[in-house]
């Protein structure tokens, strides 16, 4: 394409090479969400009969159980999401500023081999680590730490373990990303003029590094948020997680309404703690998406 073709022609390739993209995101997914969002603004009041109502969303504040429960949710994932930033910066750190040539490729790769299964397997897994009879407790008993073999299943602790496991990598990318466009210049002059390593990680890194970490934060968040299976597996019956109670409503009670409302108030606190990360990192969403 030359400067002297017509700009209609320009529009005309420009619209063509962006119309798969833009069906793709009309049919699979705003449309989808509009249809879910008519769906949690009604009420069945007889067979094949419904009334526009704000039913759905009066239920979860007058039960108890429901807003508990999303609020449980809410404080494990963002509890996740800050273990996850704790141990992926160290490795994304490592990655970029440390290891040379094969030995961050081979880090790297290390991060990413686990992530080559599927999500099921990986959780079945822990799965026969953890349990009673499993691989970890029978361990114990051998090191004589404990009499019996434990069961480490079906606690918020194992619940915080598989949630981190399943989004490690998705941590570390972004950060990795960001921490290799890091001047060396800056830390070393830094600390020829007396900066300490806290100093150096407070003034310099981290600000550095914030549209990394705020991308990973989010992603994280997210992923940990609408998550359902690692929790109903190594949570049990006791998970408590929000997603669960969505799954119950469409697929245990067919009641389309009440899992539409919850899921559109799941997706409403997402997009909040999107919100207020962004505002409290001071960052804007095309800069933390660059770096995503």
């Amino acid at each position: 394409m030359t400067a002297s073709e017509p700009n209609w022609q320009r529009r005309l390739l420009l619209a063509l090479l962006l119309a798969p993209a833009l069906l793709w995101l009309l049919l699979l997914i705003v449309l989808p969400h509009v249809d879910l969002a008519l769906v949690s603004f009604r009420e069945r009041v007889a067979p094949r009969e419904y009334v526009t109502s704000l039913a759905q969303y009066q239920t979860f504040f007058t039960e108890p159980l429901y807003w508990q429960i999303f609020v449980r949710t809410a404080v494990v994932s963002a509890i996740a999401t800050a273990i996850t930033l704790l141990i992926a910066f160290p490795v994304a750190w490592t990655i970029a500023k440390i290891a040379k040539g094969r030995r961050a490729a081979l880090l790297f790769l290390v991060c990413l081999i686990p992530f080559w299964v599927s999500e099921t397997v990986r959780t079945l897994g822990w799965m026969i680590l953890l349990r009673e009879s499993g691989v970890l407790p029978s361990f114990l008993v051998k090191l004589g730490l404990v009499s019996a073999p434990p069961e480490l299943l079906y606690h918020d602790a194992t619940i915080l373990v598989g949630l981190v496991y399943t989004s490690l990598l998705f941590m570390v990318v972004p950060l990795v990303n960001s921490l290799e466009s890091l001047d060396n210049a800056l830390i070393e002059a830094a600390y020829d003029l007396g900066a300490g390593g806290l100093t150096v990680l407070r003034t310099i890194v981290i600000p550095h590094a914030a549209p990394g970490i705020t991308a990973g934060c989010i992603v994280v968040f997210m992923l940990t948020l609408g998550n359902y299976l690692t929790p109903n597996l190594l949570g049990g019956t006791s998970s408590q997680w929000f997603t669960e109670q969505i799954y119950n409503q469409f697929i245990t009670r067919f009641n389309w309404e009440q899992g539409a409302a919850f899921g559109f108030l799941l997706l409403a606190l997402s997009t909040t703690m999107v919100w207020v990360g962004l505002k409290a990192s001071g960052q804007r969403f095309a800069d933390v998406m660059q770096r995503s």
